[in-house]
Formats: C-alpha cells, structure tokens, sequence
C-alpha cells in the first residue's frame, strides 16, 4: 500500500463495523491494565524528582541544580525511546506483534524494582546518580517499545471502525499509570514526613512498580496474536525490505504528521499533568498537597477522557474530533493558569476539565495507526512517535522549568497552546486535503 492509499483511508467511521465482542473486550482490559502499570513505572520518576534531586547529588547542590539534574536524568529516558522502538518495532514487524508486547513490560520491570533498591549517594558517591541515568535508559529502551506497540496491538484486534474508542481505551489504560502514581505521591506526601519521605518512603514506589510489571507480563500471557499480523504472516506478505527503510522511504508524510501531532500530545502530557505538580507551588504558591489532589483529579479526568475522545472519532472522524479538541485545549489550559495567576480561586475544578481536554491525545494514535500499511506499521508509527517524543518531551521538563522563571508564569500555558495550534492545522490540512482529493 503507497503512501497516497493509506492517507486516503484515514477517516473510516464504524458506522458499519460489527460490535465488540467479549474477546474484543478482554484483549483492551488485558493490554490496558499491563499498560497502566508499565507506565506508572516510568513516570512515578518525575513525581518523585525533589526527593532524587536530595538523595542522589552531593549534600549542598543548589535545589535548582539538583532539581534540573534529575530531570536530566529523566529526560535521558525519553532520548532512548527511539532505540527501543526502533529494534522492537523491526522484530515486531517481522516476527510478530505479541512477543514484543510482552517483552517490553519485562524490561521496565527490572530497572524499576533495581532503582527502589539502589543506594544514594550518601552511601556510594557519584556511582549512584551513574547507576540511576542507566536504569532509566533501561526504562526509556522499554517504553519505546511498549506504548506504539499496544497501539498497533489493540488497533488490529478490533473492527475497523473500533479503532478510536481501542486506541482511546488503551491510552486511558497508560494515562491510568500516571494517575496511580499522583495517588501514591500524593498519600506519601499526606502520611510522611520529610525525613521518612527520604529515608524510605522514596523506594515504595519503585518497588511496587517493579513487581506490577512482572504481574503484567504474567497478563499478557493470556492475549493471543493480531489477526491482522497473523493474516500477513500466512499469505506471505510480511516485509522482506528492512521495515525501517520502506517507512522513511515510501511513507515520509506519514512520519511528518504523526511526528507533528506528537508534539502536542508531549506537551499536554508532560506540562499539564507530570510537571504543573511542581509548577503550581513553585510559580504560583498553591500548597503542595493541594495541587498533588489537583492532579490526581486530573489524571482521572484524561483517563476518562482518552476514552470519550475515543469514541468521538469513531462516530465523527479522526480528523475533526482532533481539531475541535485541540482548540477545545486552548481554552481549558488557558483558564487553568489565569486562574491560577488570579490566585488559584477555581484551581481544583478547572485542572480536572483541564485533565478531561488533555485526553484528545486518545486521538493521536488514531492517526498514526492509519497512516502507515500493516506490513511496517509497528515501525513506522514507533519511529515517528519515539523520534519526535525524544526531540520534543526530552526537553519539555527542563524548558518549562526555565521558562517558568525567566519568561513569566504562562509561558507553559503558552507553550502547549503553541502545539495545539499545530495539531488543530494539521488536522484542518488533512481535511481539506481529503476533500480536495
């Protein structure tokens, strides 16, 4: 299938798609639940970032330094994406979707149990934030691999037009990872002093991440092959040409969009829901416990609303639910941080609408599932996501950071204002193009 054939293709609605069945519904519960917990093990980190920042760099480092150095760190989880993605992807497009699947949660797994268990720096020195910036390379290795591979999973196990509410549940069943882990901050936070917080309290999640992950690979023992890679396998029709260079090839519109689109789903996801956390006291003086309730609120609220956005492209298009919902961002974003320049009067509301609006990202993988054939799907849809995920997320905490302090307290606001624009115009491009066409 060219390029020109899969764009053409991007908006099919279920109108006439059969239900789905208690098998559908398993495989979703199934790839959903083992998503939710590979992804509270990678991002607990950032929610955890003051108490590493103390731990794991040399007593006297300015707060700020510590702080940027941890999210160094973190972000050199999302400079590894890419590799992940790209070497599971090629194995996933040539050997099969599900062993990847399950290989990807197995490898978060270990570093996350290992980092609950590592010393700090107080015990090892400067061998500790060492040994931390690899267990997280580790971790971006295996959520490289994870997140574009239970898309594609989920997407080619039910009907065609059950793709947006799939793609929407199974992008609930992540953002429900995020939401665990505000939870759990926010209860260590509620029971625990500073000194528990960083004499023990720190590790608990790690270590309960750990053996969740190993509880989701034993899941995913249960789910089957996607028919789809199953169909291709016995008709022959697998990649022989290297998935990689076909994609970059053949489908290079394909990679721009989704890459564009990616932009804003990185900016919603890592300012709104994994950093304002920190930005609310910090910038506006909101009580830490406060805005930790503020954003477990709002985890809840993108991780019902992946699943509405869901199931508005199924019954009005891809394409104009991701428009409507990118201005729809504007806005809530734009009230959340006026409100709390005012003095937060309506904050815990208007971040839980705000976590509602976010979940348009549900739509994201819509797109990229659609613009790539089965044959290099698994590759094309983790190249364009993992690549514009490190170039555009690996920053993202740092930036805002930066911009939060030197570029007045709405530049954040600004910023995923920026990247919604660009997802609202490349859906209005789409669009027209279709039309024309």
């Amino acid at each position: 299938m060219n390029e020109a054939t899969t764009w053409s293709t991007l908006d099919v609605t279920g109108a006439a798609a059969r239900r789905l069945d208690r098998r559908d519904a398993r495989t979703l519960l199934l790839s959903a639940l083992g998503g939710a917990l590979e992804f509270y093990d990678f991002v607990v980190f950032v929610f955890l970032a003051r108490q590493l920042g103390e731990l794991f760099f040399p007593q006297g480092t300015a707060p700020w330094l510590a702080q940027v150095k941890v999210y160094g760190i973190f972000a050199a989880g999302y400079l590894a994406r890419p590799l992940g993605g790209i070497v599971m992807a090629h194995f996933g497009d040539r050997s099969g979707r599900k062993r990847m699947f399950a290989l990807s949660v197995f490898l978060m797994a270990l570093p996350t149990l290992a980092i609950g268990m590592l010393p700090t720096h107080a015990q090892i020195g400067m061998l500790a934030p060492l040994l931390l910036l690899l267990l997280r390379i580790v971790q971006g290795i295996a959520v490289g691999g994870e997140v574009p591979g239970a898309w594609v999973f989920v997407a080619e196990h039910v009907p065609a037009g059950r793709v947006g509410f799939a793609c929407g549940s199974l992008t609930a069943g992540l953002t429900a990872g995020i939401l665990i882990g505000s939870l759990l901050a926010a209860w260590l936070n509620a029971r625990l002093d500073v000194a528990q917080l960083l004499g023990w309290g720190w590790r608990l999640p790690f270590l309960l991440g750990g053996v969740f992950g190993f509880v989701a690979v034993w899941l995913r023992r249960w789910l089957s092959e996607t028919p789809v890679f199953a169909e291709m396998r016995e008709r022959e029709q697998l990649s022989r040409e290297l998935p990689l260079r076909v994609v970059l090839a053949a489908h290079r519109r394909g990679v721009a969009v989704s890459m564009l689109v990616t932009w804003m789903l990185t900016a919603a996801v890592v300012v709104l829901i994994l950093l304002l956390p920190s930005l609310a006291p910090n910038s506006f003086g909101v009580p830490t416990r406060l805005a930790f309730l503020g954003n477990a609120l709002a985890a809840g609220g993108l991780t019902a609303g992946c699943v509405f956005y869901g199931w508005l492209a199924d019954r009005f298009g891809a394409l104009q639910t991701l428009l409507a919902g990118s201005l729809a961002l504007i806005a809530g974003t734009w009230a959340l941080f006026a409100d709390l320049a005012a003095g937060g009067a309506h904050f815990l509301s208007l971040y839980a609408l705000a976590g509602v609006l976010v979940g348009v990202v549900g739509v994201v993988p819509v797109l990229m599932v659609q613009a790539f054939p089965p044959p290099v799907r698994f590759s094309g849809l983790s190249f364009s996501y993992n690549v514009a995920y490190a170039v555009f997320g690996a920053g993202t905490a740092a930036m805002i950071g930066w911009l939060a302090m030197h570029a007045g307290r709405m530049a954040p606001a600004y910023y995923v204002a920026i990247t919604a624009l660009v997802s609202a115009g490349v859906s209005a491009w789409l669009l027209l193009r279709r039309r024309a066409g």
